[in-house]
């Protein structure tokens, strides 16, 4: 390509819309389907467990019908292996937040079903993710007001996922807050 010429741009990811879906109960036993082959895959990696995080691990929590599971690992480090092995799985990898986490979409951006999070055990956002979802689970007016957001921003955003995700920070931040909290005073 001549010098002149500009380079062409990578190519972009499809992204599938945001949409909000009332609570399925289907998903705990989505998460335990993909949580075996999981454990199975990168088994050896794991060292904090396989966990169903995000909105659809929360009973009644109106969610984006995508199934968001972390999975505890030593570092990111030594757990890049995983990013082959996942890949027979038909997990995604994307370098979203490389210096907290692996960040993997299944099947793909355009069409998906699963997001997964491989981050250090032990680590401010491994227990962060936990605290939030244990706190949503038992603190209803946090969990309502959660949702009506949620609500808003997909009908607002239903074609930006990352306006939809920016838009959710300052709740997300300030729940949790009270969630590390309410995590640290036992309840």
């Amino acid at each position: 390509m001549p010098a002149s010429e500009p380079e062409p741009d990578p190519p972009a990811w499809r992204d599938e819309g945001v949409h909000i879906v009332a609570y399925a109960p289907s998903w705990p036993s989505r998460f335990e389907a993909e949580a075996v082959l999981l454990r199975e895959a990168i088994g050896p990696w794991i060292t904090g467990g396989v966990h169903h995080v995000g909105s659809t691990a929360v009973p009644g929590l109106a969610a984006k019908p995508v199934i968001d599971i972390q999975v505890g690992v030593r570092d990111l480090a030594t757990s890049r292996p995983c990013i082959e092995v996942l890949a027979t799985l038909e997990y995604r990898y994307a370098a979203y937040r490389p210096d907290v986490m692996h960040w993997f979409c299944k099947p793909d951006p355009a069409r998906r079903t699963h997001h997964l999070h491989l981050v250090p055990t032990g680590s401010a956002r491994f227990d962060d993710v936990l605290a939030f979802r244990d706190y949503l689970r038992s603190h209803p007016e946090d969990r309502a007001a959660y949702e009506m957001l949620k609500r808003r921003l997909a009908a607002a955003h239903a074609d930006d996922r990352e306006a939809y995700t920016d838009g959710k920070a300052e709740l997300v931040r300030a729940i949790t807050a009270r969630a590390r909290e309410w995590r640290d005073g036992a309840h």
